[in-house]
């Protein structure tokens, strides 16, 4: 009799657990969990990384004009890991969501999560990274060739000749290559007539600083520090490079370009460290593609400027403007904008 009212007990707790466990509770802002409303527009989100700042923002900003809309956002981030962000993306999409927003890790391991989505007459919006060899629905990010030649540009104009060394974003980002070909616009009539050397090129892995600071301690090391200019992908990127330089003594020294307008790069600027950074209003992007996500789930139309290939189709694409900021408009952009704070940048 003992044994069987111990087994009754513990039955009544493994379903008072179970019980406790499906009621469910009212989802974090912005996390959109749990199940949906039939008459509830939900937007999935799957993001890269929520390690940087500048993705951080974009999420802030893209919730808040996504509800202001009246949407709600299922937010998943999987911090670099593909195996992840595809099980959070098959997740979103059999919740139910409405359309699917993406920041892909690898431009080609994403095309997998495209298809997923059509399986279940899900759209896809890739956001400002590029899904490659897929029929992605649409492209919303800046004009990144022009943002390479941007970076190459501030620093020829301080450094026409000399050894240049480029530290790449990661080979993995479709942007990165883009960023690249930008570069070498402006980089290689230079080359071709002798001016310029490129005497270290490498991509940064994960587009992770402490990569990017090997990187560029490999590129002083072989070149016994006569290094005269660095083109340096993005603010993070710059800030591995820097480090190594002032190591060296450098710093200040060498020009070093940089992107997306992190509070560091903004101080580094300031501090005559960082010579640029191309700031891409990221109110812009994130609002204008919380906006169009809610039209292609409500089935209207949107407006486009141009196609980009992404090596199986051409992408129906929204490319929009970055801006080359320094020393002498810094006030005027990022400032201006609210982006970053004064007393924050100069500290």
């Amino acid at each position: 009799m003992k044994k069987f009212f111990m087994l009754f007990m513990l039955m009544i707790f493994v379903f008072g657990l179970a019980a406790c466990n499906n009621s469910g509770s009212e989802p974090t802002k912005g996390d959109g969990g749990g199940s949906k409303d039939d008459d509830e527009l939900v937007i999935g989100f799957s993001m890269d990384t929520l390690e940087e700042e500048r993705w951080q923002r974009d999420r802030d900003l893209f919730v808040e004009k996504a509800e202001s809309l009246g949407a709600k956002v299922n937010v998943q981030a999987a911090n670099g890991d593909d195996a992840k962000q595809i099980a959070q993306a098959e997740n979103l999409i059999s919740q139910g969501v409405d359309i699917l927003v993406v920041v892909p890790h690898n431009a080609e391991v994403a095309a997998s999560i495209v298809e997923m989505a059509h399986q279940e007459d899900v759209k896809v919006i890739s956001y400002d990274r590029l899904i490659k060899n897929s029929d992605v629905d649409l492209y919303v990010s800046f004009d990144n060739e022009r943002v390479g030649e941007m970076q190459a540009t501030a620093i020829t104009e301080l450094v026409p000749k000399g050894n240049y060394v480029l530290i790449e974003g990661a080979d993995t980002d479709n942007n990165a290559h883009l960023f690249k070909k930008g570069q070498m616009n402006v980089l290689q009539p230079l080359i071709d007539s002798g001016d310029i050397k490129v005497v270290y090129d490498q991509w940064t892995e994960e587009w992770d600083p402490a990569n990017a600071l090997a990187n560029m301690e490999n590129a002083l090391t072989a070149n016994n520090n006569k290094v005269d200019a660095v083109v340096a992908a993005n603010d993070g990127t710059a800030g591995g490079v820097i480090q190594a330089l002032a190591a060296q003594g450098l710093d200040g020294k060498v020009p070093v370009s940089g992107q997306d307008a992190e509070l560091a790069a903004a101080q580094r600027i300031v501090e005559g460290t960082q010579t640029m950074t191309v700031y891409k209003p990221i109110t812009l992007i994130a609002e204008t593609v919380a906006d169009l996500a809610v039209k292609m789930a409500n089935d209207e139309k949107v407006e486009t400027n141009g196609k980009v290939n992404n090596g199986k189709i051409d992408v129906p694409s929204l490319l929009l403007d970055p801006v080359a900021v320094n020393k002498d408009n810094i006030d005027d952009t990022i400032i201006k904008d609210g982006f970053h704070k004064k007393e924050d940048v100069y500290k």
